[in-house]
């Protein structure tokens, strides 16, 4: 590894003027990894080599980011936990390097706290539910955000913890996090056009009530609809206006590999959109590493 004078060495070459000398300049800065992103940026603010050493010092900062972006995601699929927060948070620094993992995980925790506060051992799925909703979009005005519904925005948690607006996947994640760390057993549901959630049926009380219910669901949770209720006919009825077979795949809890791949597949969309070519590839680049660990 190398040490810091030998850094500041190779980003003063940076400006230099032949094309071969910078790219070995810049081979070897990459391979510093991000001990080398607080040289390059202070040399960004405070040299003036003109417009070209910019540029550079900026495509420079990103590609050292992509890459640990790129290592972080591949370390979390191959490894046997697949946290859902951590991943997300890995996929939220593609949009915000500098993202506050702290920050994130006070803010869940006093959600969390205030929830747990009004949870007892005495509650039905139902009630608690009630009590998570009341808190979730009552206290903390958790919503969907139909305005600005295709917003790259949506997919990162932060800016949802901050805005308290979101689109249904991102909503479902915050959700579900929060709701399994109170030991409510609540799961994403991976459809198609939509996201939802479903608390299962631990308690075995479908098989009373329901003997036919073969999936395992108590009853779902509409998240980007503060909280609704429903049952699996809504569901049915939803793939067949959508002229989708009833695959068992759309009433059971998917694998967070599956969250992780589509909140991809949002914010390619979202820069799809916007005509932002260079996210869009590098985002398709991200969501094939799931691919290529199936």
């Amino acid at each position: 590894m190398r040490n810091e004078k030998s850094i500041e060495a190779l980003v003063r070459l940076i400006e230099d003027p032949d094309e071969k000398v910078f790219e070995h300049v810049r081979d070897e800065i990459i391979n510093c990894g991000s001990a080398a992103i607080p040289f390059l940026e202070s040399s960004w603010e405070t040299d003036d080599f003109g417009l070209t050493f910019q540029a550079r010092i900026e495509n420079l900062i990103h590609e050292i980011q992509f890459s640990e972006i790129q290592t972080d995601l591949e370390n979390w699929i191959s490894s046997s936990e697949r946290d859902l927060l951590n991943g997300i948070l890995i996929i939220s620094r593609y949009q915000y390097p500098n993202l506050d993992e702290n920050w994130i995980h006070e803010r869940i925790q006093e959600i969390r706290k205030d929830i747990w506060l009004e949870l007892n051992d005495d509650q039905t799925a139902y009630e608690k539910v009630g009590v998570f909703n009341k808190v979730f979009y009552g206290k903390y005005n958790f919503r969907g955000n139909s305005k600005d519904y295709h917003s790259p925005l949506n997919s990162c948690i932060n800016t949802v913890l901050e805005s308290k607006k979101g689109n249904p996947l991102s909503l479902c994640v915050i959700y579900s996090v929060i709701a399994q760390s109170l030991d409510m057993p609540i799961y994403g549901i991976n459809l198609p056009n939509h996201f939802v959630l479903t608390y299962l049926d631990e308690n075995n009380v479908n098989a009373h009530v329901d003997p036919d219910n073969k999936t395992g669901t108590l009853f779902y949770i509409n998240a980007f609809s503060k909280g609704g209720i429903f049952n699996d006919q809504e569901i049915k009825d939803f793939l067949k206006g959508l002229n989708k077979d009833q695959d068992r795949a759309y009433f059971e809890p998917c694998s967070n590999s599956a969250i992780l791949s589509r909140m991809l597949t949002n914010l390619i969309n979202s820069f799809q959109q916007v005509g932002n070519a260079e996210k869009v590839s590098e985002l398709i680049e991200l969501r094939d590493l799931f691919n290529l660990n199936i």
